[in-house]
């Protein structure tokens, strides 16, 4: 058994990884990292954790954990993983971050999330997880930067069809509302039950920290420079994202042909269910589970391709990506320890 450290371990990632890894049939969590609640019972933080994981939280150290573990998950907040990671890569540690600390370049990074940037040469050595796109790649890495949870469900839902000439590459639009536990734990005014019940809050228009993530792995499959606007909102849901994305034709298409290049790029992919035409992606059904539903249309009228896609923010955007990047990694199959229905009603 392959055993596993989750540094910062209180918060919802954290918390998704330990209920996946719980029935993981390759892997055991030896270790669980806390700086605010070292030598506390998990369990009695989070009481839906008795007798499933008792385990006391212990303070970070690599020295230690280079003798107990083999692969660490950093599910700490942008920031911290930068300063830790580096001394880690000098082991025989695998990794893998959740935090958005190596997903940017050093310029993009500073700009967007307000701090300083991780050096370029450690940077560099980060492997993009988007695991449909990137498989080959991540098979040969040790270290994983997990895309975000905005990035997973546009990127998934864009890449298909940005590799091709039918679509232009100005004037994309991702519309995007995510519950609130993608704003994490920590309690805010704009989370506030009072504040976001019976609420829909648009935030970060114009700044959100997953538009250059988006930009880049955009440009990257097309070969030039792409720009999108992302608008992001917050709906009075605890789980679920969903995008609608709207991409302009160079060229008549109908909705048939579109669907075709789709299942064509993701027929071997397990996690992307695509939905047939007439019917769109809705949040509640990949809820709990790492699938990515995908839904297109096509406005023959304008000409315009819209797509939706809908992930669990907390697990495809998150810890099952996290996930299955690992077993990628250690060539497992993809499904192992994620083959759970999404949770309906």
């Amino acid at each position: 058994m392959m055993k596993v450290a989750i540094i910062g371990a209180t918060g919802y990632s954290a918390l998704e990884l330990i209920r996946l890894l719980n029935h993981h049939p390759y892997v055991t969590i030896t270790e669980i990292i806390s700086h605010s609640h070292y030598g506390e019972l998990l369990s009695d933080l989070y009481p839906h954790l008795k007798n499933i994981m008792e385990k006391p939280l212990i303070e970070y150290d690599l020295s230690y954990l280079e003798k107990e573990v083999d692969l660490l998950f950093f599910a700490t907040p942008a920031g911290i993983s930068k300063d830790l990671i580096p001394d880690v890569l000098k082991t025989s540690l695998q990794c893998v971050d959740l935090s958005g600390d190596f997903r940017l370049l050093k310029k993009d990074y500073e700009k967007w999330y307000k701090k300083t940037a991780p050096a370029s040469e450690i940077q560099e050595k980060a492997t993009f997880g988007l695991a449909e796109i990137y498989p080959e790649e991540i098979r040969k890495a040790v270290f994983i930067s997990n895309p975000g949870c905005y990035s997973t469900a546009a990127l998934l839902g864009l890449i298909p069809i940005i590799k091709t000439g039918l679509v232009t590459k100005k004037g994309i639009i991702i519309d995007a509302k995510s519950g609130t536990s993608g704003a994490g734990r920590t309690l805010s005014s704009m989370t506030h039950f009072s504040e976001m019940d019976e609420s829909l809050i648009p935030y970060k228009f114009g700044e959100h920290q997953h538009t250059p993530e988006i930009e880049y792995y955009l440009s990257k499959e097309a070969g030039e420079e792409i720009n999108v606007t992302l608008t992001t909102h917050l709906v009075p849901m605890t789980r679920g994202l969903l995008c609608t994305m709207y991409v302009p034709l160079t060229q008549p298409k109908t909705a048939k042909e579109i669907e075709k290049l789709y299942q064509e790029f993701y027929e071997k992919d397990l996690f992307v269910r695509l939905h047939p035409l007439g019917s769109l992606p809705q949040t509640k059904q990949v809820v709990g589970s790492n699938y990515v539903a995908i839904g297109i249309h096509v406005n023959e009228r304008t000409q315009q391709l819209i797509i939706v896609t809908a992930i669990d923010n907390l697990v495809k955007g998150a810890a099952g990506q996290a996930i299955q990047n690992m077993n990628l990694m250690n060539g497992w199959s993809v499904q192992a320890g994620l083959d759970y229905s999404p949770v309906y009603p």
